[in-house]
């Protein structure tokens, strides 16, 4: 495996980019990967370790190519920041999708919570003329072919003050509250989504999930949905390896991961 963490700006080294490759052996066939671009969950204010390479290389053991982008947080997290970093990785991915064995073609983004959320904006606000201008490409370029949302922040009528946070504004206009509750930016040219969620989930209520399908359905773009009845908020992989205490580890939550390469390999890319 090729490992290699890349700084995303000279500026700011912090906001990095780390790849977890392939590499290419005459012994194996050598077809083009899949890729995963990995944006763990923490509220705007770090990233979760614990979502973050674990879930890269369940990716990895799956057969894909994976990556884990450390973004914007705290003060730095403000208006199109988190946005535009996502779709610098993006970019990158696919700017260097040759060298790296990946097909261009079939690359997903995967977000947990506030991860979940920028994920969802990669999918849904791709097209912004920000993203175009900031980045000096075409705004498709970095659209995601698909996205997994795992117990994601999607909308302000139930999250108001924490999409208020990272807006760096304590008081939004409509129109920069709209933008950033994603169930009401969805349209014809969102990407398909993979979504599950838990029933009890106290920190970021399954209604997110709800309203986001809801608003797929509306525009006819294909989607899966996942609610497991019981777990609290942030079980990542819902294994060993990631929980923190026990009541994290939840072998009948933990088939997500199995659910979404099978979407990803039978569904979103079948033959």
């Amino acid at each position: 495996m090729i490992y290699e963490k890349i700084s995303l700006y000279p500026e700011k080294p912090h906001i990095t980019l780390t790849a977890y490759i392939s590499e290419k052996s005459p012994e194996f066939r050598n077809f083009k990967k899949k890729a995963v671009l990995v944006l763990p969950g923490g509220g705007y204010q770090m990233t979760s370790d614990r979502e973050a390479e674990p879930v890269a290389m369940a990716f990895y053991a799956a057969g894909m190519n994976a990556f884990v982008l450390r973004y914007s947080v705290k003060e730095e997290a403000v208006k199109y920041a988190p946005l535009l970093d996502a779709a610098r990785a993006m970019q990158y991915i696919r700017d260097h999708a040759e060298n790296w064995n990946i097909d261009k073609d079939k690359i997903v983004v995967c977000g947990f919570s506030a991860g979940g959320h920028l994920a969802a904006s990669l999918g849904t606000l791709w097209k912004l003329d920000v993203v175009s201008a900031a980045l000096g490409c075409e705004n498709s370029y970095v659209r995601p072919d698909g996205m997994i949302l795992a117990y994601a922040v999607i909308s302000e009528k139930i999250h108001k003050g924490r999409i208020n946070g990272f807006l760096s504004n304590k008081n939004p206009t409509l129109e920069e509250l709209d933008i950033f509750s994603i169930e009401k930016q969805v349209d014809s040219n969102t990407c398909p989504a993979f979504i599950w969620h838990t029933a009890d989930d106290s920190v970021v209520p399954v209604e997110n999930a709800l309203y986001m399908c809801e608003s797929l359905a509306a525009n006819k773009i294909p989607f899966e949905l996942h609610v497991f009845p019981h777990g609290e908020h942030g079980l990542s992989l819902a294994s060993e390896e990631v929980a923190p205490k026990d009541s994290m580890l939840m072998p009948y939550v933990a088939r997500w991961i199995d659910m979404a390469v099978k979407w990803i390999d039978e569904i979103l890319f079948a033959v």
